[in-house]
């Protein structure tokens, strides 16, 4: 029975299915982070920017 369960913790150990997919989402949750804290900090000076941008773009 031992035998066994260690087999399984093993195999758990090997299988790294799952490690990519959540790489990918700490990594996108960084860049979501990041970018809403550089849009909080430079809001003021980037909203003219971002206004005038959307007056160009077409209706």
């Amino acid at each position: 029975m031992p035998t066994i369960r260690l087999k399984q913790l093993r195999r758990l150990l090997k299988d790294q299915a799952g490690v990519t997919l959540v790489e990918t989402g700490v990594a996108l949750t960084l860049a979501i982070v990041v970018g809403s804290g550089a849009l909080l900090a430079l809001g003021n000076s980037v909203s003219p920017i971002i206004s005038a941008a959307g007056e160009q773009m077409p209706h």
